[in-house]
């Protein structure tokens, strides 16, 4: 699950209330903010510092005793949509109009495989590990991935093309997926079922490695 989907809904009003002060809140404003006691704000806190999303801010003194201060992370205003698909979908469409669709291509696979090349943790001998791996950063990517067994195989599914209207008018950009997988995986990557096609997702069956069962090498 991505972004602040995973977080219950008095959690997310906490990190709302924490970016809008990038100074920080202590324990009292966000107890007055939620209407929650201290305590019930204590655990949150602690839950969220667990998840990466929140760490302890400077105190500052009150005239008292100073009064610990809670921040987002770099990582939990990350949380926090930002709907980039307008413009990067403007971006696109000028780009076929002065450039072609033929070297949008060749654009589109080159990002794909840069990115994918500097995915993480997706490289594996075992072909569930490369699914899940895969589907974990295509949901990073805002593609509401997951993996699902279709013919004795996990394969991976989205449900959210990034590209979906812009693909709709240009099928050929659904090339950054394929070699943003290839390249994240070093796997051959098979587009089974496409949202744009009417599929109810697009669906990615993960080859064998490139030397094994007569698949050919990734991107070939």
């Amino acid at each position: 699950m991505s972004g602040l989907r995973q977080f219950g809904s008095t959690q997310k009003k906490l990190m709302r209330e924490l970016l809008q002060a990038p100074q920080g809140a202590t324990v009292e404003t966000l107890c007055a903010a939620l209407r929650i006691t201290h305590n019930a704000v204590r655990q949150h806190l602690t839950a969220l510092i667990g998840a990466g999303a929140v760490t302890h801010g400077t105190a500052r003194a009150s005239g008292g005793r100073p009064q610990a201060r809670y921040l987002l992370t770099p990582s939990g205003r990350d949380l926090f949509p930002r709907n980039y698909d307008l413009i990067a979908a403007k971006v696109l469409e000028r780009l076929y109009a002065n450039l072609g669709p033929a070297q949008v291509r060749t654009m589109l696979l080159e990002m794909g495989r840069e990115l994918g090349a500097a995915a993480a943790g997706v490289s594996s001998a075992q072909d569930d590990d490369v699914a899940s791996a895969l589907a974990a950063q295509l949901d990073a990517l805002g593609y509401e991935a997951q993996t699902a067994r279709h013919d004795g195989e996990l394969q991976v599914e989205a449900f959210n093309c990034v590209f979906h209207s812009l693909a709709q008018a240009h099928p050929e950009v659904c090339q950054f997926d394929l070699a943003f997988m290839e390249a994240a995986s070093g796997r051959p990557i098979e587009h089974l079922e496409c949202l744009v096609r009417g599929g109810r997702a697009c669906r990615f069956r993960i080859g064998s490695p490139p030397g094994k069962d007569g698949d050919p090498p990734a991107g070939a």
